[in-house]
């Protein structure tokens, strides 16, 4: 195909992606009172709205995140299925298990972000408070909260899988990630320490995970670029001959 025709076919694939995502965000938004419920359930105290507004954000913010978590396996089929003819027989079956890969993983950010801030980042602030003031829980801010701590974390546990394809790509190597380490360490404290109150061990809480996903992706983008440098080896070898 032209140019034109890849644009074009893009352009479906990201119309269709969005269909999708409306789908996901009505059935939220028709369960969104049961999402509420569900969440609110954790926390120790009752969520407060001082005006219709708050009620109106929060039903469309949760109905987003459902159509966020049920798009991202339909956006990564129709990512691969773009870039599928440019793949190798072999290319395309290891492309296609990055996909239930990054659900998973964006899944498994969500659970330990949601588990990290019901149970220490909301207990440790309140703790704070110790009888000081009359405190007043708007749903507004405490979702604000929570999807500000969840979302990036949520992200971040997708740092394996896009190391790996990135290898696959031959845009990093794991020698360049064990150079720049201490780099990388600094910027997942930072974002930790972005994301969790002012406690130092609330923040190694945050931290301690991001770095050893980090490490992971060491040992993973080690494993891709070993195998890619002996397919290389063996296409080399029967070139010669």
């Amino acid at each position: 195909m032209n140019v034109t025709e890849h644009l074009s076919e893009l352009r479906w694939r990201i119309i269709w992606s969005l269909i999708v995502f409306v789908v996901f965000f009505i059935f939220g938004f028709v369960y969104s009172r049961d999402i509420y419920s569900f969440l609110e359930k954790d926390i120790p105290f009752k969520l407060s709205a001082i005006s219709p507004v708050e009620i109106i954000w929060i039903l469309f913010t949760m109905a987003s995140i459902v159509g966020l978590i049920g798009t991202i396996p339909f956006l990564c089929i129709q990512i691969w299925l773009f870039i599928k003819p440019g793949l190798t027989a072999k290319e395309k079956k290891v492309s296609l298990a990055y996909i239930p890969a990054v659900f998973i993983l964006f899944l498994g950010g969500l659970t330990f972000g949601y588990y990290v801030f019901v149970n220490m980042i909301i207990p440790f602030l309140v703790s704070l408070n110790d009888g000081m003031v009359n405190m007043i829980f708007t749903a507004d801010k405490y979702f604000r909260f929570l999807f500000r701590v969840i979302i990036p974390v949520a992200v971040m546990f997708e740092i394996p899988v896009i190391t790996m394809f990135l290898t696959s790509l031959g845009v990093v190597t794991p020698a360049f990630l064990r150079k720049t380490r201490k780099y990388a360490y600094f910027i997942l404290v930072i974002i930790g320490t972005m994301i969790s109150p002012p406690d130092f061990i609330l923040q190694l809480v945050v931290a301690v995970p991001f770095i050893l996903l980090y490490e992971i992706s060491v040992v993973l983008s080690a494993m891709v670029y070993r195998k890619k440098r002996h397919k290389n080896d063996e296409i080399e070898k029967t070139n010669e001959v």
